[in-house]
């Protein structure tokens, strides 16, 4: 053996001592280049691996299954505007007024509408009071007052300080129709009195009556003093009689007495209307007043026929003050009424269909909502008509037609309520919104 070979054959005796295990080192060592630990690397990847999977699979399955947002309906305008107009109508230039059509709304106003006395016009409450609580069916005469002498000293007071009265005698019997008739188509202020006491039992009883009434009426810038409306001190606005006309002329008992140009009473005699418009121009009533400190009043009501149809234009001129005062008010309320006549149709506010708003939704969705019939009403160029809109709860997603909600069309003293619906369906969120909506 050679000196080299000698070397090379101890060299590896003393490698078979230090690794006495040769067939083994592959368990310590990297098999085929893999690094010391890398199956435990592996099966903690393999945990992670399954619990972002779980988790993904849950995230997706609440977000897929949890409720959806409810759609919103939002309305588009709380005006509608009648095309046309403004209207350009005589106010008296003098005073306060007010007219209004009935049924449909609010023409227009003069002055600064704050309460100013209404003289006679305070009988038309004392009335409506009176049938509140004696109500007569149409052509009855109803219970009987008997005249007394306190009544006949009250008629002799009133002669003496001129006022408007209706002549009484002790014992002398009137049904209460005929003491309302006595009480609005003379004017009677006596009358006034012997009314109050006999539906209330005193004129202060009676005067609280008036007023529990106004503001049952809404009547939020009325006051009464008194049953008659001498004293001064019983005030109120154009708006307000308006109103109180309204109310007034839906008695039919109100409004056949002030229709009457004259009536015959027991003692009186034949005593005759002073609202000397009556029959003319269209008008029917209500009832004028008149003293220096309140001025000329109208309360009036004008009869239209549009489309066939009766409509009736209420308005009220307080405060005339040029001479002689009760045709100032008389003539600036037919001037009033002549000008609107031929202005007033019947006109088209919505039609059927007709889209009132939009139905909306997070996910970018929308239908328009529409009304599922159309309203047409007696109008002026110009007129504007207040409306609302109550929401029912929605859901998520809606069918073609689904009902959404009621539109409170305000005309006057009265609410014309539309169904709406939604024009067409609804499509609830998509699964790709529900996963990126956090």
């Amino acid at each position: 053996m050679s000196r080299r070979q000698h070397a090379d054959a101890l060299a590896g005796l003393v490698q078979l001592r230090a690794d006495p295990a040769p067939r083994h080192r592959g368990r310590h060592l990297a098999r085929r280049g893999r690094p010391v630990g890398f199956g435990a690397e592996r099966g903690l990847l393999r945990v992670v691996l399954a619990v972002v999977l779980v988790a993904a699979v849950v995230y997706v399955g609440v977000q897929a299954l949890r409720p959806a947002p409810v759609a919103r309906a939002q309305f588009n305008d709380q005006v509608l505007r009648v095309p046309g107009g403004p209207l350009h109508l005589p106010w008296p230039t003098q005073g306060e007024a007010a007219m209004a059509v009935a049924g449909s709304g609010l023409v227009g106003t003069a002055g600064p509408q704050t309460p100013l006395p209404m003289a006679s016009i305070t009988k038309v409450m004392t009335a409506l009071v009176v049938l509140h609580d004696h109500p007569l069916g149409f052509g009855q005469q109803g219970p009987t007052i008997t005249i007394t002498p306190a009544d006949v000293a009250t008629y002799q007071h009133d002669v003496a300080t001129q006022q408007s009265v209706v002549k009484v005698a002790a014992g002398e019997q009137l049904s209460e129709r005929q003491a309302l008739e006595a009480l609005l188509i003379p004017s009677g202020n006596n009358m006034a009195d012997v009314l109050a006491d006999w539906a209330a039992g005193s004129i202060p009883a009676f005067v609280a009556q008036m007023n529990a009434e106004a503001a049952a009426l809404g009547l939020h810038h009325t006051r009464y003093v008194g049953p008659s409306g001498l004293n001064p001190g019983s005030v109120s606005t154009p708006l307000d009689l308006v109103r109180l006309g309204e109310a007034a002329m839906a008695n039919p008992v109100f409004a056949s007495i002030v229709g009457k140009p004259s009536v015959t009473l027991p003692v009186a005699g034949t005593v005759y209307n002073y609202d000397y418009e009556l029959d003319h121009h269209g008008i029917i009533g209500i009832k004028t007043g008149s003293d220096s400190q309140a001025g000329g009043c109208f309360l009036f009501d004008d009869q239209v026929e549009v489309g066939g149809q009766p409509v009736q234009v209420i308005g009220a001129v307080l405060g005339q003050q040029t001479p002689p005062i009760i045709q100032s008010a008389l003539h600036a309320a037919v001037d009033l009424a002549q000008a609107l006549r031929p202005e007033l149709a019947e006109r088209t506010l919505l039609r059927q269909g007709q889209a009132v708003g939009t139905i909306t939704t997070p996910w970018g969705s929308s239908v328009p909502m529409v009304v599922t019939k159309g309203l047409s009403v007696v109008s002026w160029p110009g007129e504007t008509v207040r409306s609302g809109f109550q929401p029912v709860r929605l859901a998520s997603s809606l069918p073609a037609g689904a009902h959404v909600g009621t539109m409170d069309v305000h005309l006057g003293a009265t609410t014309t309520r539309l169904p709406v619906v939604a024009a067409r369906a609804l499509p609830g969120p998509g699964l790709g919104w529900k996963l990126t909506d956090l």
